[in-house]
């Protein structure tokens, strides 16, 4: 973890951060909408609560069909979350025509997937709270590193967390659109590496509140009221309302295939079929890279991270209780602290539960991951003041020497 701060501290590493719906969750607010360290509401729902929240809205014979599509999912062996739910209604909005299925019709199941879409954007729609957070804490370990490349975030939510943290704090970003009227989403720019390192990229890999369809071209409005192309099902629908998509994961899948990478992923289950899926064709062929998974839960409840991991050795899962480290499992075993540092060092990612308790690894919560990340920026500043130099000399390949990636 020392050598870890330090790659993270230097910004001389291409490095991603793959930001799961566990991200938001992490943030505890009132009623207020303020952040309480106390007992409190997830500012917006992880995946499973953002499906309640959305069924509980739904009346009448729109809430019967949509149970009984999920039961039809659930015993099919799949996960019936809200993404799934939603496509599977348009699946049949665009399929049945006039006949009905679980006493819907084809314009019927149209109008309940708008309803749906609704729902999320008026439930993920929260705006961050003003006072220091971990998305305030992220944007400012970004911004306080002169960096060789961009940081890239790719991420399935739609919310517009991070695009409110950067703007506060006047760090610019791309996102793929281009224009001030109605920026439109311009794919050709998505491959390309001009813009400045101080540049971060945010890849909203399943779509975005603010983003609509006008005439043949996918624009950012602005605002959260446009919520049709939340999720939309890839195969399904045109060739304009499909690009963005699919431009987006092949970002995903060149930044993997991309030598000397590292991706930290957060608040991310590995439960999502296309990314999971992209992840693992890319590490099996690109030796090069690695990703390290900070999982919030104890490895046994991490089966789907667990399973890429025990398979391909430059992924790395690291869980409350233990972690898969070169496909190998086992629990977390602390080892003798050498030096004072070091001891403060292990403050910042570990938490001691007393004598008969080993404690607990921390950076699975994406609140403690984000005061790691900050915390590096103050190391760095630390040296500076000192008249340090950095202990790790740059290798031709942009690594340090001594630093592995499974440190």
């Amino acid at each position: 973890m020392a050598d870890l701060r330090q790659i993270l501290a230097q910004g001389r590493k291409r490095i991603g951060l793959l930001l799961g719906a566990g991200a938001p969750t992490s943030i505890k607010v009132n009623c207020k909408g303020e952040i309480t360290s106390g007992e409190g509401q997830p500012l917006i729902p992880d995946v499973p609560g953002l499906t309640n929240a959305v069924l509980n809205e739904l009346k009448g014979q729109n809430s019967k069909a949509v149970q009984k599509i999920s039961t039809q999912i659930d015993d099919s062996g799949s996960s019936s979350d809200i993404e799934t739910i939603l496509s599977r209604v348009r699946q049949l909005s665009e399929a049945i025509g006039p006949a009905k299925v679980h006493g819907l019709d084809g314009p019927a199941y149209a109008k309940l997937a708008e309803k749906i879409c609704s729902t999320i954007g008026s439930i993920v729609s929260a705006n961050l709270p003003l006072t220091a957070n971990p998305y305030s804490l992220l944007a400012s370990w970004i911004g306080g590193t002169l960096r060789q490349f961009p940081v890239e975030i790719f991420t399935p939510n739609y919310d517009l967390l991070l695009e409110q943290a950067f703007e506060r704090q006047r760090l610019p970003y791309f996102d793929g659109f281009v224009g001030a009227h109605e920026p439109f989403f311009e794919p050709t720019s998505i491959s390309s590496d001009e813009l400045s390192a101080r540049w971060s990229r945010i890849w909203k890999l399943h779509g975005s509140i603010g983003w609509k369809l006008v005439g043949d071209q996918v624009v950012r409005a602005g605002g959260t009221e446009s919520t049709e192309l939340i999720y939309p099902e890839h195969l399904k629908y045109d060739q304009a309302t499909r690009l963005p998509y699919s431009a987006l994961f092949e970002r995903l899948r060149n930044f993997l295939m991309t030598p000397d990478t590292l991706l930290l992923c957060t608040g991310f289950s590995f439960r999502d079929a296309h990314i999971a899926a992209i992840v693992d064709e890319a590490v099996a062929s690109n030796a090069h890279v690695a990703i390290i998974a900070l999982q919030f839960h104890r490895l046994v409840h991490e089966s789907s991270a667990v399973s890429l991991a025990t398979s391909r050795p430059n992924i790395s899962v690291y869980a409350r209780d233990g972690a898969v480290i070169n496909t190998l499992p086992g629990p977390w075993v602390l080892g003798e602290d050498p030096s004072e540092q070091r001891t403060n060092i292990r403050q910042t990612f570990w938490r001691d539960l007393g004598v008969d308790s080993q404690g607990e690894f921390l950076l699975g919560d994406f609140a403690e991951l984000a005061r790691f990340l900050a915390s590096t920026t103050a190391d760095r500043f630390r040296l500076a003041e000192a008249g340090e130099q950095d202990t790790g000399q740059a290798t031709d390949d942009g690594t340090t020497g001594e630093v592995q990636h499974n440190a």
